[in-house]
């Protein structure tokens, strides 16, 4: 009998062979950017535990990533402003393609895919008229960008599938930049931030934006409830040491709501939001910040804060079953219950700002 490899090996000659799956990885449970002791940045795949499965290289520093539901294929996209999101077959570390903004646009970090797979989604920012668009590229195709249109604001940042109904919702951080001035921020002093509900087709299905006095609270990162509500993160640009809540959560139709707003231990979050998960049963949500050096879990019912765990440099967070998981720029993997912190992990890399579910 001839081995697994020459069966393979057989069927691919025929043409019969099964389409690869994410289980020819041994399954990993999650992804993140990282940057190597060496200054080399790649993108990783990290099983339930922790353990490093494989590591693919990035031009560049990496934020986030999406996984295609079926094949074992993931998009790094560039920390932003950046011009490139590279396509990787997983199993072997090959790049499949990249992808590259049209001229007079940059892509902001974020992207995901349809749920069948076939478009990808990004964020990008067209710097010219400072116009947010979502762009929409055919994985079928190589990734062939086919069309695009407006996020609904400036600055989109983060982009989700809803759980509700077909379509995005998308954070519009309402910041405008340009990559001739890196990451200056041009407009604080009139920035509108919202939260965008998109049809497929660019269609505006509802919008959300903040009271007047938390108009430089920008709307970055998003987490997305079985039922459709949406949790997101902000990041505060106005004068710093201001006691400005930091997470809400929405439902398509209502008002946003503003957690733990009078609670005093927001500021430890020090202004800022960094990643954002609701937990798998849905009733708490968690949000790092690496300046602050914490993780905050809510009640999402009451918008009371529940518990506060310190680590340093903290800012990738996944729901686990148990609870949440979350990573730091000093290598540490920690998992994170409503009491406990326990050290998963530690690796000889500094992971950057996301940690991505996979499974």
């Amino acid at each position: 009998m001839g081995s697994r490899r020459q069966f393979l090996a057989g069927l691919l000659a025929t043409g019969l062979a099964p389409q690869a799956s994410w289980a020819d990885l041994g399954c990993p449970t999650y992804l993140s950017a990282a940057k190597q002791s060496g200054g080399a940045y790649v993108l990783a795949g990290l099983a339930a535990q922790g353990d490093l499965l494989f590591s693919c290289p990035l031009p560049d520093r990496g934020h986030a990533a999406s996984a295609h539901p079926i094949r074992p294929e993931v998009v790094g996209f560039a920390r932003r402003p950046g011009r490139f999101a590279d396509v990787i077959d997983c199993r072997s570390g090959t790049r499949l393609a990249r992808l590259t903004p049209p001229t007079g646009h940059h892509f902001y970090g974020h992207g995901c895919f349809s749920p069948d797979g076939s478009r990808l989604y990004t964020t990008e920012n067209e710097y010219g008229t400072s116009r947010g668009v979502i762009g929409v590229w055919d994985s079928t195709d190589s990734y062939r960008r086919i069309t695009s249109f407006a996020s609904g604001g400036i600055g989109p940042h983060e982009v989700l599938l809803r759980q509700d109904a077909p379509g995005l919702v998308v954070a519009n951080g309402g910041i405008q930049t340009h990559p001739d001035k890196g990451r200056d921020k041009l407009n604080l002093d009139t920035m509108r931030p919202n939260l965008s509900y998109l049809g497929f087709d660019g269609s505006v299905d509802d919008q959300i934006q903040l009271p007047d006095d938390l108009h430089q609270s920008s709307i970055r990162h998003l987490a997305m409830r079985a039922d459709g509500t949406v949790g997101f993160a902000m990041q505060w640009q106005g004068a710093p040491g201001a006691d400005v809540p930091i997470v809400g959560v929405h439902r398509p139709g209502s008002a946003p709501r503003l957690l733990a707003e009078d609670d005093p231990r927001l500021r430890n979050l020090n202004g800022y939001g960094g990643s954002l998960q609701f937990s798998a049963d849905g009733t708490t949500i968690a949000v790092t910040s690496p300046r602050g050096g914490v993780v905050q879990i809510f009640n999402v019912a009451s918008g009371g804060l529940l518990q506060e765990h310190h680590l340093n440099d903290v800012c990738g967070l996944a729901t686990n079953k148990s609870g949440f998981l979350a990573s730091s720029g000093t290598g540490s993997l920690v998992a994170l219950t409503r009491t406990t912190m326990t050290p998963l992990a530690q690796a000889n890399l500094r992971w950057d700002n996301h940690l991505i579910r996979l499974i």
